[in-house]
């Protein structure tokens, strides 16, 4: 699979041990950066990393913040873009099986090495299992063409 990845400046070490997870499990990574002590505001980075998921050119994306929360939103301003900022482990296997999740993210100040990089193979070795999730997945994305006006029923 392919994957991209980035960080801001709080999770650069971080973002190397989930790319050294993803590469161990075969998949082909492309780090974005920043490198160690280059300053990078979290919303360009998610931003990036969601552009580049939905364009097709990348398979999935992985990032990571000091909680993964900044990074997750701004990943997820991105039409097409699922993303899920995860803590540990099984939610991140579901969010792969039920929601069709196609962003990770982690936070450096909220787990450490050993546990992202557990969270990195859990997810990526889960798939989407459609059938009744397929339609709960359809009704998020046609939430993305809804006007600010209209009212989601």
């Amino acid at each position: 699979m392919r994957i991209v990845i980035a960080s801001d400046h709080a999770a650069v070490e971080l973002r190397q041990e989930m790319a050294d997870e993803a590469r161990s499990l075969g998949h082909e990574v492309t780090d974005l950066g920043p490198a160690p002590g280059e300053a990078v505001d979290y919303p360009v980075n998610g931003a990036k990393v969601g552009r580049l998921v939905a364009s097709g050119e990348y398979d999935l994306g992985l990032l990571a913040c000091g909680t993964g929360v900044g990074i997750s939103i701004a990943a997820n301003k991105v039409p097409g873009i699922r993303a899920v900022v995860c803590s540990e482990p099984y939610s991140a296997k579901l969010s792969r099986q039920h929601n069709d999740s196609n962003v990770l993210a982690v936070g450096a100040r909220v787990v450490g090495p050993g546990l992202a990089r557990m969270i990195v193979a859990e997810w990526l070795a889960a798939e989407f299992e459609g059938g009744r999730h397929a339609r709960r997945v359809g009704l998020i994305t046609d939430l993305e063409t809804v006007t600010r006006d209209a009212s989601v029923s």
